[in-house]
């Protein structure tokens, strides 16, 4: 790019009439050069247009269409991936909020009897502690998902789940503060009235003045959203919000929360039914609001920005789409999300066993490698697949920032690649950045049809550690996609194995592992099963009818009458490198994916403790406590 030195240089050789302008040497007829002028203001104006600071008044000191989609993107991408619990408890936030707004309104509406412009003045201050708060509202919050779902990387039934978490919270919480407004003595006479009257005002509007009102409102707070994300400072952020919600009492419109805020107060006084509020009222609101939102703001904004909006939103940009399918029905029949970077999204199963191995820290984690290659090296044609799983939970990343985490990852994986390549296996490697992090390993194993998850737990660095890792208590309610290893412990001996069991189809598992590394490494293998007092012969013959079944004859058999499985398997792991469980021992994983709490039997051990389960056809209640 030229600088200004060298436009000074190369006009020394031109000519000058009298006024002082350049004149370019040449036939008279060609067509003079910009002027020295013309030629910095159009240097300034590319450089601008690169976002590097340009001198004089053409400083580009607003963001394009096109980067303020780019950094809603980036605040949709952290909403759809948030858990429920973390949505409606936000949501629940912004509908005490709100309460605020009626508060104040109604006061001053009563105050000054019902003045059009005085009696809105403090309306906006519920909403400005929503959005300098963070906390989630409706048609406010909700709106930088549909971006996501525009764009086929978020499914409409993500949408519409994310959408009923927020709306349940704001209602709950206006709910609640109205109860308390209309119970708690907090208005003077003359704002009880006012409330009253602002309550039953709505259902006295006609539904299709109401609609139409709404619709109006829904296009404000939709453009909010987008001002805000256009906004520099926090200053602008804080006029434009109370500029925007100003014109919602002025003119007499609707917003969805606050309405139902105001019905839910007639309601606790018992001057309306809560029915005719809702279906006369808070309806023909919601509806108004959320088609107005989306319509005539969201979707418009979408269309004007380029077609290269995704370019460094995301990596890849438009090539990473949702199916059809998968955008109409989400989990149901694939992915609802597409995590923010995948460069493994082209494997198709094809047929030979396929073992997938998510890992947070490919430094630390290679004994899950280890145990990987091991079990696929015994089931004749098989595929290892390690991917490398970044979680980015509140990080905007720009293109370049998403090349140098791919390039980190690819090197990171190839110094944990030899365990597999030594057995012979085949190996697929791959990179996930993504705001969740064991909701992908569930949606991975879908899409690849994989029968066989190794993976790691209990800690800090660890897929289970991670703080969105209560989602995993969401997936149990779903049958498991395949087979379950998951491991505690970085370090993978497993020259002396101790198999715990009482049977049950995650035993089979377990002695199905047992015999793959006794095959493969030679490791001695002791099995364990606990009675009571007194039922040691049963346990016993139970345990030698068991080892025959699962081909683990000359295994050392153990048997424990003391009754207490804990303890007994503390004892005899003490002698041992590994401990091989199956998931319904004892309610074992109810215990592993609640709180992050390891089990008594995992903290009493110092071996490593590997944990097996098998999808069956049992409900989640049955396999968290190890009912068959």
């Amino acid at each position: 790019m030229t600088d200004s030195n060298s436009i000074g240089e190369s006009n020394e050789s031109d000519s000058h009439d009298s006024s002082g302008r350049s004149v370019p040497p040449g036939p008279s007829d060609r067509e003079p050069e910009p002027s020295d002028e013309e030629g910095v203001v159009r240097d300034a104006v590319e450089r601008s247009r690169s976002g590097a600071p340009a001198v004089g008044a053409v400083v580009r000191d607003r963001f394009s269409s096109d980067e303020v989609f780019q950094r809603i993107v980036a605040v949709a991408d952290e909403e759809i991936t948030s858990s429920g619990r973390e949505l409606f408890f936000s949501a629940l936030a912004g509908g005490f909020a709100i309460s605020i707004t009626v508060l104040l309104y109604a006061s001053l509406y009563g105050e000054t009897d019902g003045h059009p412009i005085l009696s809105g003045l403090l309306y906006p201050l519920g909403f400005i502690y929503i959005i300098i708060g963070g906390y989630q509202l409706y048609t406010e919050n909700t709106l930088p998902p549909v971006t996501l779902t525009l764009e086929r990387l978020a499914s409409i039934p993500a949408l519409l789940r994310h959408w009923m978490i927020v709306l349940a919270g704001n209602f709950a919480g206006g709910a609640v503060g109205a109860a308390v407004l209309a119970w708690g003595g907090v208005f003077s006479p003359e704002g009880a009235e006012a409330a009253r009257y602002l309550g039953t005002h709505g259902v006295e509007t006609p539904w299709l003045a109401l609609f139409f009102k709404a619709a109006f409102a829904g296009l404000i707070v939709a453009g909010v959203v987008w001002m805000v994300y256009a906004s520099q400072d926090t200053i602008s952020r804080l006029v434009v919000v109370y500029m925007a919600f100003l014109a919602i009492p002025i003119g007499n419109l609707f917003h969805v929360v606050t309405s139902f805020t105001e019905m839910s107060y007639v309601v606790f006084i018992g001057e309306l039914s809560l029915f005719v509020g809702l279906t006369e009222f808070v309806l023909p609101v919601l509806l108004g609001n959320t088609i107005g939102g989306i319509l005539l703001v969201t979707i418009v904004n979408y269309y004007q920005t380029s077609e290269h909006r995704l370019a460094s939103a995301r990596f890849k940009g438009v090539k990473r789409r949702l199916s059809p399918k998968e955008w109409l029905f989400g989990g149901f029949v694939g992915r609802s999300y597409v995590p923010l970077i995948d460069t493994g999204e082209t494997s198709i199963p094809n047929g030979r066993y396929r073992v997938l191995v998510p890992i947070s820290n490919p430094r630390t984690e290679s004994g899950l490698v280890e145990l990987a290659a091991a079990v696929a090296a015994q089931h004749g044609p098989a595929v290892v697949h390690i991917v490398h799983v970044v979680q980015v939970p509140d990080v905007k990343y720009g293109t370049g920032q998403r090349d140098r985490i791919v390039a980190e990852s690819e090197r990171l994986l190839s110094e944990v690649t030899a365990p597999v390549e030594d057995r012979g296996v085949d190996l697929e490697t791959s990179t996930v950045v993504s705001h969740r992090s064991v909701a992908e390993v569930f949606e991975a194993a879908n899409r690849e049809d994989a029968d066989l998850v190794v993976m790691g737990w209990g800690r800090g660095d660890q897929l289970w550690g991670s703080p969105r890792a209560e989602g995993v208590v969401e997936e149990l309610t779903s049958r498991l996609p395949c087979d379950f290893l998951i491991l505690e412990g970085n370090e993978l001996d497993t020259s002396r194995i101790l198999l715990p069991t009482a049977g049950g189809p995650d035993s089979e598992l377990s002695a199905e592992v047992a015999r793959t590394l006794r095959s493969a490494g030679g490791s001695e293998v002791t099995l364990l099963h606990v009675t009571d007092e007194g039922q040691r012969e049963a346990g016993e013959t139970f345990l030698a009818e068991w080892a025959d079944d699962h081909d683990l004859s000359g295994a050392e058999i153990v048997v424990d009458n003391s009754g207490d499985v804990e303890r007994a398997i503390a004892r005899e792991a003490e002698d041992h490198t590994l401990v091989l469980l199956g998931a319904t021992e004892r309610g074992f994983l109810t215990r592993l994916v609640s709180e992050s709490v390891h089990p008594t039997v995992v903290s009493d051990v110092d071996c490593s403790v590997l944990l097996a389960e098998r999808p069956g056809n049992r409900d989640l209640f049955e396999r968290l406590f190890g009912l068959k």
